[in-house]
């Protein structure tokens, strides 16, 4: 059972009991962490736009970096404020966040909103074709060497070695952005993969970084359309994953000349599309 004083102090994790069996030893009482899972609102102009099962923390750059991967904003410039809702039980929670947007900003809310969840695993949950998207984001042109062969296989222990709440839970995917000499700029951490590339987008934005044409994103787990998504909206042109990727985030890399690396572990990794901008890989 979790308590309001580690809630407050690490709002990613909660505390429970469990009984660990062990080298055949059952019944092993002891305290084990988990990841903690909540829902997050986000309205825009007051109407609630959408609803995501996210890890607590970084909300903000969470509601800035989805805003930017659906099309309605471009850069902080478009947003006037990110605050908490001040009123009922959701100011209570701290559960739901309002963006105000610049006067300018054209914004058709029906269009926007989402009447089912999006939950931690599911991201899109039936976006729309490759070519509406794309008529927000326009594929990538530049397809000239970026990044060693090298520097990628060095990819995956930088951001293991990063994430604090993944080694006491073992329950939190990952997103890093690197140079590309191999530095990893900012890392972030939630329950959902899509999560955590958003709250990277918002932190960039937030840093007035925009746009990521100089980095490459580094996922755990495998690499979806969501992600692919996301990252052209950010204007990443390399994107790796630990694990494999999806056939629509092939066919999406391919269209919108994005570098798909997946299975990159150990000293071993498959390029699905534009190898162009990878240095090192031979004829």
């Amino acid at each position: 059972m979790s308590t309001a004083n580690e809630k407050l102090t690490d709002p990613k994790t909660s505390i429970t009991r469990i009984f660990r069996w062990k080298q055949g030893v059952p019944g092993q009482a002891a305290d084990d962490f988990l990841s903690r899972e909540e829902p997050l609102e986000i309205r825009v102009k007051g109407e609630s736009v959408a609803v995501t099962m996210r890890t607590p923390g970084h909300d903000e750059e969470l509601a800035l970096g989805f805003l930017l991967s659906e099309g309605v904003i471009a850069g902080l410039g478009d947003v006037l404020e990110v605050a908490p809702c001040q009123q009922g039980e959701a100011a209570l929670l701290g559960n739901v966040l309002n963006v105000f947007l610049a006067p300018s900003v054209e914004l058709d809310l029906a269009k926007l909103r989402r009447n089912v969840y999006a939950s931690s695993s599911c991201g899109l949950c039936g976006k729309a074709s490759i070519e509406s998207v794309h008529g927000h984001f326009a594929p990538l042109v530049k397809l000239e060497p970026f990044v060693a062969a090298e520097i990628l296989l060095e990819l995956p222990d930088k951001l293991r070695a990063e994430q604090e709440t993944f080694d006491k839970t073992g329950g939190l995917h990952a997103a890093g952005l690197f140079d590309a000499e191999g530095k990893l700029l900012t890392m972030r951490e939630d329950v959902g993969r899509h999560n955590a590339v958003d709250k990277a987008l918002g932190r960039s934005m937030l840093d007035r970084n925009l746009p990521l044409d100089d980095r490459v994103l580094m996922v755990s787990g495998r690499a979806s359309f969501e992600i692919l998504q996301k990252s052209l909206a950010g204007r990443v042109p390399v994107i790796c994953a630990v694990s494999a990727p999806s056939s629509l985030a092939v066919e999406f890399a391919r269209e919108s000349g994005q570098t798909l690396v997946g299975f990159l572990r150990g000293d071993t990794f498959n390029v699905y599309s534009h190898p162009e901008r990878i240095n090192g890989l031979g004829d």
